[in-house]
């Protein structure tokens, strides 16, 4: 636990709100049991009931994953699910590398107007998939793809020369968003100083996974000061599993009861299958581990067994409905403005942490709140 007084980080959403969404698990990793895995829950079907529960519940925004596994792809489902929603934001995972920039501007601009405003970015910068890449190039290509989508969604024109995409200078007609003031908000996460950096230069919410709590608020000083070194300021997320319930011994039992049928052997080649699972991220994870007790927690309510048959991020968050509104609010007084929730499975626990948690949290919507969104349009005079 953080020792010294918390003094919050410099961000630039000063209202002490937060943005609680859940968590589509479409990978196919949603399950009762960890490293068991169940097809059913891997279908386009099952993924949006997700979708629609998150919404009803009250959840502000929904991270929509991708990575090279069965399961569903994140541009294809969100245009999918589009017409079926109509208040919760999408946060679609985009792998820079895998679609031409300004294409991927122009695709992520349709979808942006299907969904009326409410899409926002999570920028992937992991190697493609069947490759393991120099991480400078990734960089690059991360950067770049940024650049032009920034221009793409608010200069009249693409003018761009950089090493990975060269020379580029076309016309952005084509590719305007719904939203404004600089197009849907940029989420991003990264372990490494190149990630960081390019979070620091462009992108607007920088996410992280579980870790204890002096590690996440040192994270959130370095990505701040780097920003500051850029005129700007980020916002800050959290990715993390959440076992709640009335109470602390219940919540833990559940813990006990998802880890049951864990095979050793079986869970490590599913978390091997993703193709983050070599990243620095995951292996910050997988050292979190060796710092847990014997029932896995590596500090009060956080819990690492989990991240045992998973890639990305490997904690839960396990606790009474106090506990965790308690842990949450603790992180919301360092700065944090952003939750990205989850549990197994995922229907259920949507419904545990939408009524013992997120009616005494102040849930909001960050690109509502910075303004991405144009105002209505009065109706003209009759009706016309």
């Amino acid at each position: 636990m953080l020792d010294q007084p918390i003094v919050p980080i410099p961000i630039r959403t000063a209202d002490r709100i937060c943005e609680v969404a859940w968590f589509s698990d479409l990978c196919g990793e949603d399950t009762e049991f960890l490293s068991v895995r169940d097809p059913a829950r891997a279908t386009f079907a099952h993924c949006r009931d997700i979708a629609l529960a998150a919404e009803r519940l009250g959840f502000s925004n929904l991270l929509l994953p991708t990575s090279y596994m069965p399961g569903q792809e994140v541009v294809p489902f969100a245009a999918g699910v589009a017409p079926d929603l109509q208040r919760i934001n999408l946060l679609t995972a985009i792998r820079c590398g895998e679609m031409h920039p300004p294409m991927l501007a122009r695709t992520l601009a349709s979808l942006d107007h299907m969904l009326n405003g409410r899409l926002t970015i999570n920028i992937i910068n992991s190697d493609l998939p069947g490759y393991q890449e120099d991480a400078e190039l990734r960089y690059q290509r991360c950067a770049e793809t940024i650049q032009i989508l920034r221009q793409a969604w608010t200069a009249d024109r693409i003018e761009h020369d950089g090493p990975v995409y060269g020379k580029l200078s076309l016309s952005t007609d084509p590719i305007r968003p719904h939203q404004q003031n600089g197009g849907p908000l940029l989420y991003f996460g990264g372990t490494s100083d190149g990630a960081r950096e390019v979070c620091a230069q462009y992108c607007d919410v920088f996410l992280m996974w579980p870790e204890k709590e002096e590690s996440l608020y040192a994270n959130m000083q370095d990505v701040s000061q780097r920003a500051a070194r850029y005129g700007r300021q980020v916002d800050f997320g959290l990715r993390v599993h959440v076992i709640v319930r009335e109470t602390e011994a219940e919540a833990r039992a559940w813990s006990r009861h998802i880890m049951s049928k864990f095979d050793p052997v079986r869970g490590a080649a599913m978390k091997n299958a993703s193709q983050s699972s070599w990243s620095l991220g995951v292996r910050r994870q997988n050292e979190l581990r060796t710092e847990a007790d014997a029932e896995g927690f590596v500090e009060p309510l956080l819990w690492t067994d989990i991240g045992k048959a998973r890639s990305g991020a490997g904690g839960a968050l396990v606790g009474s409905a106090e506990q965790i509104i308690d842990k949450l609010n603790r992180y919301m007084d360092m700065g944090m403005r952003a939750f990205i929730l989850s549990g197994y499975p995922l229907l259920d626990e949507a419904d545990y942490v939408a009524r013992l948690v997120l009616p005494y949290l102040p849930n909001a919507t960050l690109s509502r709140l910075q303004g991405r969104l144009p105002e209505p349009r009065e109706a003209p005079p009759g009706g016309q």
